[in-house]
């Protein structure tokens, strides 16, 4: 039985002072039902880590190499120091606003899996790609890429967020049914890289415009394992709210 993980993705918000204050208040709420956290900015995310009893605490990003003359990047040892469980990796602000590929985002996951800390690995097609009918073959595509070479445990172990790229933070939300069936693509596309045991046991997450209104829906859809959320996340009473509503 996979249980379900809900993060919230912050992207570039929140001081520090404004991440403890919200953990303090989203904290004590959480249950047994779900495994819950957010993703911070690289600043916030030692006191998180500090402030969190039941949340965990995931950064946003992190560098492949393990230092070097990479100006502003943060490698996975200085995120293991901190006691890191979970990193995002791949998410499509990344891929179109600093150049990750697919490629970049295979070597950030190896790295990631060799100092024990769980990738959660976005994917997703941008609106162009959705109406010409490529959803699929951009899945299948992007998962190819980033999995590339991976042990069938370590991708059992990992998060798949699914994330159509015109769904994020624009409003627009993907319909149930397409939502389920995009993450049944990529759970088939981990069953025919790795087998019927890392595809059953890999907790794949939908993400794009998810909010208290819409997350029971499509937590009731067999292939999604759990929510990926931006906006909504950024308020304590809207988070709070979503966290009641999954059991």
């Amino acid at each position: 039985m996979r249980k379900p993980i809900i993060v919230g993705n912050w992207k570039m918000n929140k001081t520090i002072a404004e991440a403890v204050e919200f953990i303090k208040a989203v904290d004590p709420v959480c249950h047994d039902g779900a495994t819950f956290g957010v993703g911070t900015s690289f600043l916030a995310l030692n006191e998180s880590i500090k402030n969190a009893k039941n949340l965990i605490i995931a950064a946003e990003n992190c560098h492949f190499k393990d230092s070097g003359a990479f100006t502003g990047e943060v490698s996975v040892p200085m995120l293991e120091e901190i006691g890191l469980k979970y990193c995002i990796i791949g998410h499509s602000e990344r891929r179109e606003m600093f150049g990750d590929t697919d490629e970049t985002v295979n070597l950030k996951a190896k790295r990631l899996i060799d100092a024990g800390i769980t990738p959660i690995l976005c994917i997703g097609e941008t609106e162009a790609q959705y109406d010409a009918g490529e959803t699929e073959k951009v899945i299948r595509e992007q998962l190819s890429g980033s999995l590339a070479d991976l042990c069938p445990k370590c991708v059992a172990n990992m998060v798949i967020a699914y994330e159509p790229i015109w769904a994020i933070g624009t409003g627009k939300s993907a319909t149930k049914e397409d939502a389920q069936k995009c993450c049944a693509i990529v759970r088939d596309q981990v069953r025919v890289m790795y087998g019927d045991e890392a595809a059953d046991n890999v907790r794949i997450q939908y993400g794009g415009s998810v909010k208290p209104e819409n997350i029971v829906e499509y937590m009731a859809c067999p292939d999604i394992d759990g929510a990926l959320i931006g906006g909504a996340s950024l308020k304590a009473d809207s988070f709070i709210d979503i966290i009641n509503k999954v059991k």
